[in-house]
């Protein structure tokens, strides 16, 4: 595998990032860990994504993720990829490139005991591309809101690591239009705006190929 290579601001993902006035901390909503303080860093462009993003993204999904396979990209703070293990996901890979981050991961893990949950410093797209094509229900996909190429090509990887059937989630500063996610054999299944936030919920569509 060709791993990319990124400075590790980038390659950390708006789950993570902080922008003045966000929270130092924030919770896992629901599941085993429900009020689970994640920290937030203090550091250059990071912030959480927002609670109702996320209560909204699982409320899309189903409250009980059991025996899914999951992949956080971005995983920042980790509050999407903990959150989907709270809900009973039988894997979780956090991915994240920044190693303060990735190591505020490993303690969160360690304080869970958090088996179910694989951490893996480095490149995201990279971590998708390595795994099994359609061996994932779902992808978490958190990417800098700066870098439009970064989501292009995570959102490539991701269509085909997700089985037919499964969802990728795009946090984005805006909606990636149809035509371009037909070609990547995905489908819009859920879409919310909150403030400069483009939450996108996409199904792998039966018999596409990415």
């Amino acid at each position: 595998m060709t791993s990319r290579r990124a400075s590790p601001p980038r390659n950390t993902g708006a789950s993570g990032r902080r922008t003045a006035g966000a929270p130092h901390e924030v919770r896992i909503i629901g599941g085993l860990w429900r009020r689970t303080r994640l920290p937030v860093a203090d550091a250059p462009g990071l912030r959480p994504t927002p609670d109702r993003v996320r209560e909204t993204l699982f409320n899309w999904l189903g409250q009980d993720l059991t025996g899914w396979q999951v992949a956080d990209a971005f995983a920042g703070t980790g509050a999407l990829g903990l959150e989907a293990a709270s809900r009973g996901a039988a894997r979780v890979l956090l991915v994240e490139q920044n190693p303060a981050l990735a190591a505020a991961l490993a303690a969160v893990k360690a304080r869970l005991r958090a088996d179910a949950v694989e951490l893996r410093r480095g490149d995201g797209v990279a971590a998708l591309a390595g795994l099994p094509a359609a061996s994932l229900d779902l992808v978490l996909l958190d990417p800098p809101f700066d870098a439009a190429a970064l989501a292009d090509a995570a959102l490539a990887a991701a269509a085909r690591a997700v089985r037919p059937g499964g969802f990728v989630y795009l946090e984005a500063p805006r909606a990636w239009p149809g035509d371009r996610l037909a070609a990547l054999g995905l489908a819009p299944h859920r879409h919310l705006k909150a403030g400069a936030v483009h939450a996108q919920l996409l199904a792998r569509v039966a018999g596409a190929s990415a």
